[in-house]
């Protein structure tokens, strides 16, 4: 019997099993398609799960060294002076989501993941100790046995469907987007900035949203070739199987921007993107969890890609539920620790679905918007309000229910240096539950006296003030409990006791 078997091999299905694996833990990765695709998806990832790839020491797999914040984003096709929030880190990783699959399959791989391609769910059926699956595979139809599902198999999929949860939510039909990849003729480029000149709207800033009263335009410069991306506020009955082409393209172009932008086919060898879509799904799973089956990502929920926040979303569903399933399968996990993914989760993808219908209502055509987008424009100028709109969009808002009134109780936990130059994403690396002891006496470890099986301590001297003297972090990062006293007292060891409880299980001394 597999402890945990996984439908999909994206990134959330395979940051799953890497979690799960660095726990101790077996699972199995199912994919119906037999290689990996080479469609063009997102184009990176925004918030906190570019930290957290840091914090698994992934982050330098794909780009190196974790950078400093970008200065810069949108919100809703308006731009978003992140400098005048300093305080409030805003990371961004521009690489395609075929790298981070690739990624993401090796250190699976490293870690004794077995991923079989070319084999789909097709069947299902549970009882009260395990999950019964049945597997198409190149040989035919076989059955497996495990302890627990994962759907992470997209918007169309097949567990949730198998499981019998409801998908519901709306259908918008009257948008087109088409993008793909192109040359552009230096000569319109603009070199100070590497923007678009364009006749009557002068340099359209590189990955900026920039909207008219037809529709939105598009230049970005990234790692897979130069792309051109228009939306349109029309019906359109052609099919989105029947191929685009870059006259059609164009001519969307021209009628946003009301004027020709000059632009060829793509260099290289490919793959290249030449994709039109119709409308927008927004969809949240009625459950995320229907007893041993449990969803993760686009299977749990759907939403418009604008602003970038799917990856953040359903790679940090599959870190979330990763370290409570090892519990329940080590067999030290509270009672309810298993619902508790849906209790956190479900509340943050509920935020991506209200801000990303937020800025599509912001990028619609008519007069009316173009008011409101003046009076955001006067909003947005506000260091508040920045704040506000940075930690919504990176996922730094989300704050699980706290046992205490620390204000770092139930936020992911800050980056923290030690002394010694050491970084709390270094201690992070094996997705444990960690006890940060940076107190003046360093004792607060003989209280884990009854959990040293399953929460590490580390004992430093920090590198200068920071915002608590000791957290007790979850494998998630989340903090379980923080002190900011130089020494806890009884009250404050009391509370970190009923945490580790909370969160990790009854002490073997109990």
């Amino acid at each position: 019997m597999y402890d945990v078997v996984i439908a999909g091999a994206g990134p959330n299905g395979l940051m799953l099993a890497c979690e799960l694996s660095l726990a101790g833990v077996r699972p199995l990765v199912l994919e119906r398609l037999p290689e990996p695709t080479t469609e063009q998806r997102a184009n990176g990832m925004v918030g906190q799960v570019v930290r957290m790839l840091d914090r698994r020491g992934l982050h330098d797999r794909l780009a190196g060294p974790l950078g400093p914040p970008t200065p810069r984003f949108v919100f809703g096709a308006m731009p978003l002076d992140l400098t005048l929030a300093p305080d409030t880190p805003f990371h961004i990783l521009t690489v395609p989501q075929r790298r981070i699959t690739a990624m993401l399959t090796e250190r699976a791989t490293e870690l004794g993941v077995e991923i079989r391609r070319g084999h789909e769910l097709t069947g299902l059926a549970q009882d009260g100790e395990s999950v019964t699956v049945q597997v198409t595979g190149p040989d035919g139809t076989y059955p497996l046995e495990t302890r627990y599902l994962v759907g992470a198999d997209g918007g169309r999929s097949v567990t949730r469907k198998l499981a019998g949860i409801g998908f519901p939510g709306v259908t918008e039909d009257h948008s087109v987007s088409r993008s793909a990849n192109v040359t552009v003729p230096p000569e319109i480029l603009d070199p100070a900035t590497g923007g678009l000149r364009v006749p009557g709207h002068g340099v359209i800033p590189a990955f900026s949203h920039y909207r008219t009263e037809t529709g939105l335009f598009v230049y970005a410069s990234l790692e897979t070739g130069t792309m051109v991306t228009t939306m349109e506020w029309v019906r359109d009955d052609t099919g989105d199987d029947t191929a685009m082409t870059l006259d059609e393209l164009r001519a969307s172009v021209r009628r946003v921007l009301g004027t020709d932008v000059a632009f060829g086919p793509p260099e290289g060898d490919g793959p290249h993107l030449a994709r039109r879509l119709h409308g927008r799904n927004t969809r949240l799973a009625d459950r995320f969890r229907d007893g041993r089956v449990l969803l993760v990502g686009d299977a749990a929920h759907v939403h418009s890609a604008i602003g970038g926040p799917g990856l953040n979303l359903g790679m940090q569903d599959a870190i979330g539920l990763g370290w409570k399933l090892a519990g329940q399968i080590h067999g030290w996990a509270p009672p309810g620790l298993l619902d508790t993914y849906e209790a956190e989760r479900r509340p943050a993808a509920e935020r991506v679905v209200m801000h990303t219908q937020a800025q599509s209502a912001l990028i619609g055509p008519g007069s009316p918007v173009t008011a409101l987008r003046e009076l955001f424009g006067e909003l947005l100028r506000l260091p508040g309000t920045v704040r506000h709109i940075a930690d919504l969009m990176s996922g730094a808002d989300i704050r699980y229910e706290p046992a205490t009134d620390h204000p770092l109780d139930g936020r992911w936990a800050p980056d923290v240096e030690l002394a010694d130059g050491v970084r709390l994403a270094e201690l992070t690396r094996t997705a444990r539950p960690l006890l940060l002891d940076l107190t003046d006496g360093g004792s607060l470890g003989a209280e884990l006296r009854g959990w040293t099986d399953r929460v590490d301590v580390v004992t430093a001297r920090p590198a200068g003030e920071g915002p608590a003297t000791a957290m007790l972090l979850r494998p998630d990062c989340y903090v379980a409990w923080a002190s900011s006293s130089a020494e806890p007292d009884d009250t404050e060891r009391k509370a970190l006791r009923a945490a580790l409880e909370r969160w990790f299980g009854t002490s073997v001394d109990a």
